[in-house]
């Protein structure tokens, strides 16, 4: 009999989370694995294994940079939503009666959908046989400098999971750097290698030629400035006798978007997403992009040259963080946000339009060796996670 899985995610102001959970996903129904993606998101059309069953809850998403909470209206959420939305999980969970809950990123970040999650949590719990409890996190976390939440997670984390599955690669990014109390969950932590698109892949991945400059902006609910600099930029000089493409991401707002396709330079396109992104840099002439997980692997994957200008609104370090760790092995060129306008913006293109591409050596196996070790936990059934967790650690687990 097949084994099963839950996924949650929710994803808030762009689409990373969500497509690093669809590929974890369609690695686990690869490996045999019946799988139901439960999405607290804005619905997104992406490509995706029919076989997945996909549960969308009442979507909730961020109004801005500040993430307040707001339903698919843009109005504050309110209980009446989260009735819904903990029924539907809920339900999700009874219907599916999956052998492994894997929540993406709990307890780590979104700490304000705890009105769902912590209910399923307690059913989790009850459970006889209990399934494997599994965080499902990124290279990098986003947590206020308080040693009480630190405290409070290690306390989660040792009471509830069974696994944490870094997907990340220490020798590029270790977990500690973002989260210091790493060493008092060792024996959970699992890095999985990093989670790339099916296309990409930074082993004998072709050079760049000597296409477009691409710049494009994540999920783009936060990419206008990127985009508007990068405009008049072009309109200035930079690299003009080269096309441009500028992709805005599914969720820049129409406005903005309409705002951008006005008056537009010759030689400039500008479309909302590609499905080939890898592709699309594999050729292109230099990358301009902002620092979040899938992007980041993306442009590794195809050795495009490259300029990184992290977004970094309120207390967000993420991206600055990856962006600065690239810039010192000399991968890419930085722009922070604080310091982007079109000169510096020009000046970093140009700087990277003229060097060679760049090769990181990371492992980037993270979707299939994750569902190789769900499936593993699954199969470890009763026995106490903390020695499967070690021995998978020291890679016994086959890669």
């Amino acid at each position: 009999m097949n084994s099963s899985v839950l996924f949650y995610v929710q994803h808030l102001l762009g689409i990373g989370h969500l497509q690093r959970s669809l590929r974890i996903a369609e690695a686990l129904v690869q490996n045999g694995t019946a799988v139901t993606l439960v999405c607290g998101g804005p619905p997104v059309a992406l490509p995706r294994d029919r076989s997945i069953n996909v549960v969308q809850l009442t979507p909730v998403r961020a109004r801005d940079a500040r993430f307040e909470l707001v339903d698919s209206a843009g109005k504050p959420i309110d209980d009446a939503l989260r009735d819904r939305r903990r029924a539907a999980l809920l339900a999700a969970f009874a219907m599916a009666r999956p052998d492994a809950v894997v929540l993406e990123g709990y307890p780590f970040a979104r700490r304000a959908f705890r009105f769902e999650l912590e209910p399923l949590i307690a059913v989790v719990r009850a459970m006889t046989p209990r399934p494997r409890l599994l965080c499902s996190v990124r290279d990098i976390v986003v947590i206020r400098e308080d040693p009480q939440r630190y405290r409070d997670i290690v306390e989660r984390v040792r009471r509830d999971f069974d696994a944490v599955l870094v997907h990340g690669d220490p020798a590029l990014i270790r977990f500690d750097a973002s989260f210091p109390a790493a060493a008092d969950i060792a024996d959970r932590v699992i890095y999985t290698g990093y989670v790339c698109s099916p296309s990409g892949s930074t082993s004998g991945a072709a050079a760049t030629g000597g296409g477009e400059v691409v710049v494009s902006a994540g999920g783009g609910a936060a990419g206008r400035a990127l985009l508007e600099a990068a405009l008049a930029a072009r309109r200035s000089g930079c690299l003009a006798d080269l096309p441009w493409r500028l992709i805005t991401g599914t969720n820049l707002p129409e406005a903005d978007f309409a705002a951008l396709k006005m008056d537009v330079p010759a030689g400039v396109v500008i479309e909302r997403f590609c499905y080939n992104f890898v592709g699309l840099l594999r050729s292109c002439r230099v990358s301009v992009s902002q620092a979040g997980y899938n992007t980041v692997l993306d442009i590794l994957s195809a050795r495009a040259r490259a300029v990184l200008v992290p977004f970094a609104a309120e207390r967000e370090t993420e991206q600055l963080t990856r962006a600065e760790r690239l810039a010192a092995l000399g991968a890419v060129e930085l722009v922070r946000e604080n310091e982007l306008s079109p000169q510096s913006l020009a000046t970093a293109i140009e700087r990277a339009a003229a060097r060679e591409p760049a090769t990181i050596a990371i492992d980037t196996g993270g979707a299939a060796h994750t569902a190789r070790l769900v499936a593993a936990m699954i199969r470890a059934g009763e026995h106490r996670a903390e020695g499967f967790v070690a021995g998978a650690s020291k890679g016994i687990i086959a890669q």
